[in-house]
C-alpha cells in the first residue's frame, strides 16, 4: 500500500511536474515556488504548491509520483557523487551544497583513497580535483575510464590551476566536464545536472 506524499524533494517535485530539475531548482530559488528547508538543508515543497503551479501552467502530475515515489522505502535520489579533493574545506563546502540538493555524496582526500571509495560507494559522478599529492586527478581519471567496471562513471574535473594545457590533458584522459575554481554554486549544479540528469 502506497501512502500519498504531502511534501516532495526537488528531484521528486521535478518529476511530479514533468520538468527538468534545473527548472524546478530555479523556480524555488527565485521564489516562484515556495519551499521549506529541513534542518539538514534540503528543500521540501508542499504538494498543494506543485498542484497550484501545474494548474497555472495547464499541466498534469505524473501518476507514478501521485501514488508515492518511494516504493523501496528510500528517498528518490538524482545520483551519487564522490568528491575527491585534498582540501578539506572544499570537500566540506561541495558535499554540503550537493547534499542539500538531494544528491548522495561521499568524499575522498586523495587519489589512492578514491579507488576504494569508487568500488564501495559506486558513484555516478566524480567531482575530481586535478592537483593532489600522490596520485593526481589525471591518473585517477585515466584509471576510472580504462576500467570496464567504472568507465561509465562521469568525471567532472575541477582545478585552481586553470590553463589550456591542464584542460586539454584531463579531457584527453576521459573527463566529461571541466570547471575552474572558485566554483559558483549554480554553475556547479548546472554542470552536474547536465552530466547526470536526463530530462
Amino acid at each position: 500500500m502506497t501512502v500519498e506524499k504531502d511534501y516532495y524533494s526537488i528531484p521528486e517535485a521535478a518529476k511530479f511536474c514533468s520538468v527538468g530539475r534545473t527548472t524546478m531548482w530555479r523556480w524555488v530559488k527565485s521564489g516562484y515556488l515556495k519551499a521549506s528547508v529541513t534542518l539538514g538543508g534540503q528543500h521540501r515543497i508542499q504538494k498543494a504548491e506543485l498542484e497550484s503551479v501545474l494548474a497555472e501552467k495547464g499541466g498534469y502530475p505524473m501518476p507514478a509520483l501521485e501514488n508515492g515515489p518511494e516504493s523501496s522505502g528510500r528517498p528518490l535520489s538524482p545520483g551519487k557523487i564522490l568528491i575527491i579533493d585534498d582540501d578539506p574545506n572544499i570537500r566540506k563546502i561541495l558535499a554540503r551544497f550537493l547534499s542539500a540538493e538531494d544528491y548522495e555524496v561521499d568524499t575522498a582526500s586523495d587519489g589512492f583513497g578514491a579507488g576504494a571509495r569508487v568500488m564501495d560507494f559506486k558513484p555516478d559522478l566524480l567531482v575530481l580535483d586535478l592537483i593532489m599529492p600522490g596520485m593526481d586527478g589525471f591518473e585517477v581519471c585515466k584509471r576510472i575510464k580504462k576500467n570496464p567496471r567504472t568507465s561509465h562513471i562521469k568525471v567532472l574535473a575541477i582545478t585552481g590551476y586553470d590553463d589550456g594545457e591542464n584542460r586539454a590533458r584531463i579531457m584527453k584522459a576521459g573527463a566529461d566536464g571541466y570547471m575552474a575554481k572558485p566554483i559558483e554554486n549554480e554553475s556547479l549544479l548546472k554542470e552536474v545536472e547536465g552530466l547526470l540528469i536526463d530530462d
